[in-house]
């Protein structure tokens, strides 16, 4: 069975009126790049949802998969190995 891709648009959105457009987990006012540093600074999902009670796992979920469509579509692919 084919597991569907997680929508991640679901838990982040813009609207100019919310933190100036900028992107924000759905029904916050945390914005993604607040989440994704978090992350990246080493702070354990749990943690960041203690840090900001309004998030939910999903959110967490929703950030972390942006970012690896972001890197997808912007990081090149690694050049494949030299045969001999």
């Amino acid at each position: 069975m084919q597991k569907r891709p997680f929508d991640y648009w679901q838990h982040i959105s813009r609207d100019p009126q919310v933190m100036g457009g900028e992107a924000v987990m759905t029904g916050t006012r945390v914005p993604l790049r607040t989440v994704l540093a978090s992350l990246a600074d080493g702070m354990q999902p749990a943690e960041v949802i203690r840090e900001f009670p309004v998030l939910t796992p999903a959110h967490i979920h929703a950030a972390i998969a942006y970012a690896a469509d972001s890197a997808r579509e912007d990081l090149p692919s690694a050049p494949l190995p030299k045969v001999a």
